[in-house]
């Protein structure tokens, strides 16, 4: 009978395999070697052989031979500490300074401890004794790959960077053409809806003071009454779209935005300014107000706050706009909160002028700044852009200034 199956070791059960395989070793080695002795240098290629890779190799042994070898390509540099007219440490900084570093090691007969920890601070990838080389191709293989580990991390970091600005890129392109379209709309809104509107109240008034009959009286008051409150919901919807009154500047409307907010809510708002009037790049204005009606929504839905300020300043080129109020103020998980979009549309509508915005909160309130440094600010194409359309009348009214005049 044949013998049985030998039990499986513990070693070769599943939980104990690695998770992954170790990496292949390298069948050829194209090594740079600054070294003056012809004989240390062929014992130490002898050792990189007997590795298993075919090497490929140049001796040199002075700085100008050492420079022009580093025009070719090399997997890595082999130095010796002490070579005359030259040194290990001199062909390190050499290296370094290479748009593409080397992984670089050093190997010397006498090497004291703390001249080689400095090599190692310095950039040196290893180094090793010429009495003890068993450990040079471990050293090697390992420098390569450590090397190589940098690139990839390198090249991935690179690549998230660029994605991260395509997707801040693509994030302003929405922001603005969302911003557009909702002047578009509001255009709209105030030419054809509001000249329909008004012209279909002046027939009905028309028709209500011409008419003797009752019931005709009576049903064109109803009527009245109807395209009134069209009117007023107009006047709502056009004003959440474009906030005409950005037009007369942003100091006027961030002060009718905190009467409007203080008569709505009966939260005391205080507005103050440096400057009574501002001269500011183009889509500057609107972020600001968008950050200003943003932070007002989120105080009204959940800060429970008595006292509200609004602060504009413009110091050093930087135009800051501190939004403070005294509620109870936001906790970390309300902000790391999956669908929390207000506050990083915030971030992102920022980012389209050069801005930034500060949040900070604790039991005593909560403080948001938006920071817009105006040499950078680069605008875009927005309802108050280069691109507006600026053919149609500033809106009138004695109330709300983005509304139509004469309802």
């Amino acid at each position: 009978m044949p013998a049985p199956a030998a039990a499986p070791k513990p070693a070769d059960t599943l939980n104990d395999m690695p998770s992954h395989p170790p990496p292949a070793r390298r069948t050829s080695l194209r090594v740079l070697h600054l070294e003056d002795s012809e004989l240390d240098h062929e014992l130490e290629m002898a050792h990189l052989r007997r590795g298993g890779a075919q090497v490929e190799t140049l001796r040199v042994d002075s700085e100008p031979a050492f420079r022009a070898a580093l025009e070719s390509p090399w997997d890595i540099v082999l130095s010796d500490f002490n070579v005359p007219g030259f040194s290990g440490l001199a062909a390190l900084d050499i290296v370094k300074s290479l748009d593409h570093p080397l992984p670089f090691i050093l190997i010397s007969g006498e090497i004291g401890e703390d001249v080689a920890v400095a090599a190692m601070r310095n950039g040196a990838s290893d180094y090793l004794l010429k009495a003890n080389l068993a450990r040079l191709a471990p050293a090697v293989e390992h420098a390569i790959d450590a090397h190589e580990a940098r690139l990839a991390r390198a090249q991935a970091d690179q690549q998230l960077a660029q994605s991260r600005q395509r997707l801040s890129e693509l994030a302003q392109h929405l922001q603005t053409s969302v911003d557009n379209e909702r002047a578009a709309i509001a255009r709209e809104i105030h030419d054809d809806v509001g000249g329909s509107l008004t012209a279909l109240k002046f027939d009905i008034a028309w028709i209500a003071r011409h008419s003797k009959d009752v019931q005709v009286q009576q049903r064109a008051g109803a009527a009245l009454e109807v395209v009134t409150h069209a009117i007023e919901s107009s006047k709502r919807i056009m004003h959440n779209l474009h906030p005409a009154i950005l037009e007369q500047g942003l100091v006027a409307a961030l002060q009718w935005m905190a009467s409007r907010f203080e008569k709505r809510t009966s939260v005391a708002c205080t507005f103050r300014t440096s400057h009574e009037t501002m001269q500011l790049p183009s889509g500057v204005p609107l972020v600001a107000y968008r950050t200003a009606q943003e932070a007002l929504t989120n105080i009204t839905k959940h800060a429970n706050a008595s006292r509200v300020s609004i602060d504009l300043s413009l110091a050093g080129g930087v135009l800051s706009l501190e939004i403070s109020d005294n509620g109870v103020g936001l906790r970390d998980a309300d902000l790391a909160k999956a669908r929390s979009f207000g506050i990083r549309g915030l971030h992102e509508r920022a980012s389209t002028v050069g801005g930034w915005v500060d949040l900070s909160s604790s039991h005593q309130g909560t403080v948001l700044i938006l920071s817009v440094p105006l040499a950078d600010a680069q605008g875009y194409a927005s309802e108050f852009g280069p691109d507006a359309d600026d053919t149609h009348p500033p809106f009138e009214d004695s109330d709300d200034p983005s509304v139509w005049g004469g309802l």
